[in-house]
C-alpha cells in the first residue's frame, strides 16, 4: 500500500493498493484508512481480488472514499452496494472513467 498525503487539509489523500485485498491484509488497509483524515482517493486498478473482508473495511470509510477501479472489480463493487455510498470511477473501460 502506497500513501501520498494531500498538500493541505482540503486535498484528498491518495492511496494505492495492489494484488489482493483479503483477510490476510485487511488490518493494514484498515490502519491506513483510519489514520488518514478527510477525503481519500483509493486506487484499486492493480487489485486483482477483493473479498468480503476488504469490502467491510471499505464500507466503513465509504462516505469519504473516491475509488478508482479496473473493470475487473465492477461486479463485486456493484453487487456489494459499495457503489451507492462511495464514488467509484473506471468500472466501464469502454466508457472511460465513470462516476457513481
Amino acid at each position: 500500500m502506497r500513501q501520498r498525503p494531500g498538500s493541505d487539509e482540503r486535498d484528498a489523500h491518495e492511496l494505492t493498493a495492489a494484488e489482493e485485498i483479503d483477510m490476510s491484509n485487511i488490518n493494514t488497509l484498515a490502519k491506513v484508512l483510519d489514520g488518514a483524515s478527510g477525503p481519500l482517493v483509493l486506487n484499486l486498478t492493480a487489485v486483482e481480488y477483493l473479498d468480503s473482508a476488504g469490502l467491510n473495511v471499505l464500507f466503513v470509510h465509504a462516505d469519504r472514499l473516491e475509488i478508482v477501479a479496473a473493470p475487473l472489480l465492477a461486479p463485486v463493487l456493484t453487487v456489494s452496494g459499495l457503489a451507492d455510498p462511495a464514488t467509484i470511477r473506471g468500472l466501464h473501460s469502454e466508457d472511460g472513467p465513470e462516476r457513481h
